[in-house]
């Protein structure tokens, strides 16, 4: 049984365990699958768990179970919900360097990158706490004599949630918390790369926190086995995921196209530019392209995938930036010195070195190149880069840095809205309202001024335009996705009608 949501943590907590294990409508089990797959370190291949995969049998059972428990949550009291959102906090805390470790060790995150998500994760989670006491209605005036119109907020119902490898901890949970706040159940699919960070710990947290049986469930399992029966099973009201724009694309037509229309909360891809004005301060766009592009080897949404700089400071800036690119350490991601770690993967690994290969192929400039070392990819840089070419355009997901000259704030304005994506962005210069009002003209969701475009806060509103999405995460952005609008009139006194 879950301890109480009263109950304070162990000031040195067990590491969990059981997490070669799935969790299914409250148990620890395997999937029904019958196929195993191993859960791997991507830099040394060590192997961390493996796991009995989930079938369409799981998911039925995992969805009849959250249908069922989720009524009895959504009529619990706000205090009882925020309570065990607030033990969960307690829980990142006591637990915050074994969630640490596991990031590090299964997505080959830096150890700044990998506080950066579980800080992250825990934050939304507090935000999420305060969700059950800002669920509140509304009364409107009507033309109606004697009648009143109330606007009632109440819980979706379940939510499925698919999340990616790359950020696993907080883009699972950063829809797993606030949904559980609201009232609702959960379903999640945690990618195959990441199902403990992804998910697992997740369950772990939660049913120590004290959650009721069968409002979560983490199933790791084959996209082509439980992908689209996920997504397309009748449960669900509201399928959340990131990823890429290509799956974000099928989702939506999944769920406009099937027999029960659902919502969706979709955080796609991003082409993020950052633009250096003729004005900046070069210490501060070096600093800030550097650590926008690199951190966590580029394998992020938000990561900086163009630089535009002015003509008048690109060749400055590029020495600069380039020398620094050089200095950064490449290797494993345990090693306090490390700044870039390991791809995720092989695939995506062949993937980079082609579109490396590509970038030359259309005439980029090499200034910095180098060859993998395992699945560690160090930095490689181009200089010379039309705005036009495949390097530009498209997201790499990887330590690939291509550098635009513009001729001055318009040239730099229409570089940085070619994309058909539109997730965040940057601006530097030493005139910040001048930086500002460029800001406010680029196509996006999110743009920072003298700030890398990796940035996330639980208050404020995350999510892109055009190719990168749609529907906000974080804050009160995030209630209204989560939760549902119900209209009740009341007539007080009879009116007579026409006939």
């Amino acid at each position: 049984m879950a301890p109480s949501a009263n109950t304070p943590p162990s000031a040195s907590p067990r590491p969990y365990d059981g997490l070669d294990r799935l969790f299914i409508a409250g148990a620890w089990r395997d999937g029904a699958s019958g196929e195993t797959a191993q859960d791997v370190n991507p830099y040394n291949q060590e192997v961390l768990s493996a796991h009995v995969l989930a079938n369409r049998a799981d998911v039925d059972e995992a969805y009849t179970a959250a249908e069922r428990a989720q009524r009895e949550w959504a009529a619990a009291a706000p205090a009882e919900r925020a309570a065990v959102l607030r033990r969960a906090v307690e829980l990142f805390d006591a637990r915050h360097d074994e969630l640490v470790g596991w990031v590090q060790r299964e997505s080959g995150s830096i150890r700044a990158k990998a506080e950066f998500e579980v800080g992250a994760a825990r934050n939304i989670t507090e935000e999420a706490a305060s969700f059950p006491y800002r669920m509140h209605g509304e009364i409107f005036p009507s033309d109606t004599p004697h009648k009143e119109n109330r606007v009632y907020r109440q819980p979706l119902g379940v939510v499925g949630v698919i999340s990616p490898w790359n950020f696993p901890m907080n883009l699972s949970n950063r829809s797993v918390a606030t949904a559980l706040a609201c009232g609702n159940a959960v379903v999640l699919k945690p990618a195959s790369d990441t199902p403990v960070t992804g998910g697992l710990l997740l369950a772990k947290i939660y049913e120590e926190a004290g959650l009721p049986e069968g409002l979560l469930s983490v199933l790791a399992g084959r996209g082509s086995e439980i992908g689209d029966y996920f997504v397309e099973h009748p449960v669900p009201k509201l399928i959340s995921f990131t990823g890429s724009t290509d799956v974000g694309r099928g989702i939506g037509a999944k769920t406009a196209g099937g027999m029960r229309l659902k919502r969706v909360a979709l955080e796609l891809g991003g082409n993020c530019p950052l633009v250096v004005l003729d004005d900046a301060d070069l210490g501060l766009a070096v600093d800030i392209a550097i650590i926008g592009r690199f951190l966590h080897q580029g394998q992020i949404c938000m990561s900086t995938n163009r630089i535009i700089v002015d003509a008048s400071l690109v060749d400055e800036f590029t020495e600069r930036f380039v020398d620094r690119a050089r200095k950064l350490v490449c290797g494993d991601p345990l090693d306090p010195a490390t700044d870039i770690g390991p791809i995720i993967n092989q695939s995506q690994l062949a993937g980079l070195m082609k579109k490396v290969q590509r970038a030359k192929d259309q005439g980029a400039r090499v200034l910095l190149d180098g060859e993998p070392d395992g699945l560690v990819m160090p930095p490689v840089v181009f200089g010379e880069v039309d705005p036009s070419w495949d390097i530009a355009l498209q997201e790499s997901f990887g330590p690939l840095a291509p550098i635009i000259a513009a001729h001055g704030e318009d040239e730099a304005l229409r570089f940085a809205n070619m994309s058909d994506y539109g997730l965040s962005s940057a601006v530097v210069g030493r005139d910040v309202e001048r930086a500002a009002a460029f800001a406010l003209k680029i196509d996006a969701g999110m743009t920072h001024v003298n700030d890398m475009t990796v940035a996330d806060e639980q208050h404020v509103p995350f999510g892109g335009e055009k190719n990168s999405g749609l529907g906000r995460f974080n804050g009160r952005w995030i209630l209204e996705e989560m939760t549902r609008t119900h209209w009740t009139s009341v007539q007080h006194t009879p009116h007579p009608y026409p006939f």
